[in-house]
């Protein structure tokens, strides 16, 4: 609306054009051939706008005559057409088009090569594109683990962009300290001093691209390949990615009411070197480790000289009593802060597409994992680091996340009145003092019939995205449920898909 041209919005794309002005063919005619040939590979969409003549020639290096020359024998043919005022244009129908020729079933008649041969793939690349078959982070009801975007205040963060980026800090357009920003880093240490209880210095903070990429860098810097990892199980599946990757011996150790087993994983990998655990929430199972099992995990990490990772993915969203205190900061009242390494993320409390985590590392640590960092090369981008460091600072982050934390309580809260409603022949939901999702454990005629993974196919056939908690286990699955995450579901919504499950349910179970 209000554009002269039906192509307005359409951008002047990005050409690779080269004139040789060594070469026998003119150069209206080099530019003539090889806009053609663009146009045709459909690198130059239909509708697209060109650069103008004048532009284009600077470009190229040529006078303004030959890029009009070239303009105007595409025009003759039919490639290009001109409108006053608005610019020239790749044709919408194509000389191709009008004679009957296909071009994109001509292009797929070309043969491949080696399209009918399975790639050779590394034995840890097969076991990482054969981790799991489903993805559950679209925004439906009831994918876990996505949280609520809807509410992020962005025009707030749009200011703050601004603000940051009009008049940058000089270090900011340099690569700088592989370790992060240092503003961000400080602000985050001063967070996690406050709220969850740690003990450590901005210099301890190692900013990553992601939780992932931080249990990553643990991962290659600490363990030799072949060495093992006691892991939970049930656990968070996309750990197992960066340990495949590291080729270290991953060891699923079992939980029971107080948390991973430390008796079993003696048992099972009495050699291990590391210990990967979700204390203050598990993943997916929501228990919380036990003070004794905490201090046994420590008992063992130092008669074992091993690692713990305490993965904090989500200690924001703790909706009754005070957040807990974090191993670290147990461990470093005892004295034994140098054998724990606490790894964070800014994916659940902001979004996810913000790809930002850290590690709080030991003294001892931070210069070899800085390096490490550097060496590796998969640093986070610095255009946002400014920009959380003043969200934090500010008092916007605990303001948010607060905000969140009522808005998600009162999800979860939805959630178990609906399941109650129109799910109680069918799962036993209750409700969960932390985090984003709430376990659905199938009644016995249920998992007798269907079991989890047939269960969550028949809701994906529905429209409901849930996960079965067999994707959670390494082994055999000891245990029938779904992961039901509610929130990023508005409450009217969570009451309709629980419905919606519930029909779907039954009328597979007759």
């Amino acid at each position: 609306m209000g554009n002269s041209s039906p192509r307005g919005s359409r951008r002047t794309p990005l050409l690779a054009l080269a004139l040789d002005r060594s070469a026998p063919a003119p150069l209206q005619q080099q530019l003539c051939a090889q806009l053609r040939d663009v146009i045709l590979a459909g690198r130059l969409a239909p509708g697209a706008r060109l650069s103008s003549s004048r532009v284009l020639a600077k470009e190229l290096g040529c006078s303004r005559n030959t890029v009009v020359t070239a303009f105007d024998q595409l025009l003759s043919e039919g490639y290009l057409e001109g409108h006053a005022g608005s610019g020239t244009f790749v044709c919408r129908v194509l000389p191709e088009d009008l004679l009957g020729v296909n071009r994109a079933a001509k292009a797929k008649t070309q043969p491949i090569a080696d399209a009918g041969r399975a790639p050779r793939l590394a034995a840890h690349g097969r076991a990482i594109v054969g981790l799991r078959d489903r993805d559950y982070r679209h925004r439906r009801a009831f994918t876990p683990g996505v949280p609520d975007t809807e509410d992020f205040p962005f025009d707030l963060w749009a200011r703050l962009h601004t603000r940051t980026w009009r008049r940058p800090d000089p270090a900011l357009l340099q690569l700088g300290n592989p370790a992060g920003f240092q503003p961000l880093r400080e602000a985050i240490a001063a967070y996690l001093n406050s709220y969850r209880g740690l003990v450590c210095d901005w210099r301890q903070i190692i900013v990553t691209a992601g939780a992932q990429a931080a249990i990553g860098l643990v991962v290659q810097m600490l363990l030799e390949p072949g060495e093992a990892v006691w892991i939970e199980e049930p656990g968070y599946v996309g750990l197992r990615g960066p340990l495949i990757a590291a080729g270290v011996e991953v060891a699923p150790v079992p939980l029971d009411s107080e948390g991973i087993s430390v008796a079993a994983g003696r048992s099972l990998a009495p050699k291990a070197r590391a210990a990967i655990v979700t204390p203050s929430h598990h993943y997916p199972l929501g228990t919380t480790l036990s003070l004794a099992r905490r201090l046994e995990l420590l008992e063992w990490a130092r008669g074992a000289d091993a690692w713990i990772l305490e993965d904090d993915y989500d200690s924001e969203y703790r909706y009754a009593g005070r957040p807990l205190a974090s191993l670290q900061g147990l461990a470093a009242g005892r004295g034994e802060a140098g054998r724990v390494i606490y790894v964070g993320t800014f994916s659940k409390v902001l979004f996810p597409a913000i790809r930002l985590g850290y590690l709080v590392v030991p003294e001892a640590l931070i210069e070899p994992f800085t390096a490490g960092h550097a060496a590796f090369g998969a640093l986070p981008s610095a255009l946002v680091q400014p920009v959380l460091a003043a969200f934090i600072d500010e008092g916007h982050f605990a303001t948010h996340f607060r905000r969140m934390r009522r808005l998600y309580a009162a999800r979860q809260a939805a959630l178990v009145a609906a399941a109650k409603t129109h799910l109680a022949d069918l799962l036993t939901v209750a409700p969960d003092d932390a985090g984003l999702h709430l376990m659905a454990w199938l009644k016995p005629d249920v998992a007798d019939k269907l079991g989890d993974k047939r269960a969550a196919q028949i809701a994906a056939e529905a429209g409901i995205a849930v996960a079965p908690l067999a994707d959670y286990f390494c082994g055999a699955p000891t245990r029938q449920g779904l992961l039901l995450g509610y929130a990023a579901v508005p409450e009217d919504e969570i009451v309709r898909q629980a419905e919606r499950l519930g029909e779907a349910l039954r009328r597979r179970l007759g």
